[in-house]
């Protein structure tokens, strides 16, 4: 994907390392979070805020759909937000750059929204609240992965690790998570939400974000590949017996003549004359 987006809509002093280090999109979702996070904090208004802008299940399925939107926003406290905006800067700004900036932000809230779809629908008669970027950010980890999957990640600041395991290992934490839930105070179905709806969007717009999805289990697709190698050969060696057996059967006929076949070299015949009608029916 590097270079495919050479359009960025940046402005024309874009080449400071401010810039460079702050990309225009991670900056304002770092300043809209941040001055939600500065509203939340304040004690006459955020609770409400929580209340009605918050991802709640009971109240989205009575009409309170900008929740799907609004709830990622918000955040259960300094520490949620400060490691949510340091990994959306830390993966972010790069595909930011690659992209360009209205791609990002439309990839950005497309993972947002849908990991709320996958919470809605997961805790549909909850009545606690949804709250946390966490979804977009999970699918930001995807993005990253999937478009730069041989780079390598220290993950907790001292395990390097290549980006793909790294979203594999995330995924199927979340996955597990999800199927064995609990009331652990963590939206795992929000953070797998976020995985599935970024890949499904990338893999429709694979035309236009040129990435190549990583293969850990390549050796899964290496068996089958063989097995079916296998199979072919074997289909082969059997019409090949097949033909040389007709062939002669034929010769027998032009010595003795067809009355004079023995039964086993009539089913043959019988065999070879099946084989190609069914090839014919086939084509």
């Amino acid at each position: 994907m590097r270079g495919f987006y050479q359009n960025r809509q940046w402005g024309s002093d874009d080449s400071g390392s401010g810039r460079r280090m702050l990309p225009p999109g991670i900056r304002l979702l770092l300043y809209a979070n941040g001055a939600v996070f500065f509203l939340q904090i304040m004690p006459s208004i955020g609770g409400a805020l929580v209340e009605y802008f918050g991802l709640t299940p009971t109240m989205v399925a009575g009409g309170a759909v900008w929740q799907l939107f609004t709830y990622m926003f918000l955040h259960g406290g300094f520490m949620h937000i400060l490691f949510n905006m340091f990994i959306l800067w830390m993966f972010g700004r790069e595909l930011e750059q690659d992209w360009g900036t209205r791609p990002f932000l439309k990839y950005y809230l497309i993972c947002g929204i849908g990991a709320g779809a996958v919470t809605q629908i997961a805790l549909w008669g909850s009545p606690i609240p949804t709250i946390g970027a966490s979804g977009a950010i999970f699918g930001v980890l995807l993005a990253f992965g999937m478009t730069y999957p041989d780079r390598y990640i220290y993950l907790w600041f001292f395990l390097p690790i290549k980006a793909k395991y790294m979203v594999i290992i995330f995924g199927l934490l979340e996955l597990m998570a999800s199927v064995s839930y609990t009331a652990d105070g963590i939206g795992h179905f929000t953070h797998l939400g976020g995985l599935v709806a970024g890949f499904l969007y990338l893999r429709m717009r694979k035309g236009r974000f040129r990435f190549r999805f990583p293969r850990p289990f390549a050796w899964v697709g290496r068996m089958r590949a063989r097995r079916k190698g296998r199979k072919l050969r074997k289909q082969f060696d059997e019409h090949r017996d097949l033909m040389e057996a007709v062939d002669r059967v034929l010769d027998r006929i032009n010595e003795v003549g067809y009355e004079h076949l023995t039964d086993e070299e009539k089913r043959t015949l019988e065999k070879a004359s099946e084989r190609l009608s069914a090839e014919k029916e086939n084509h």
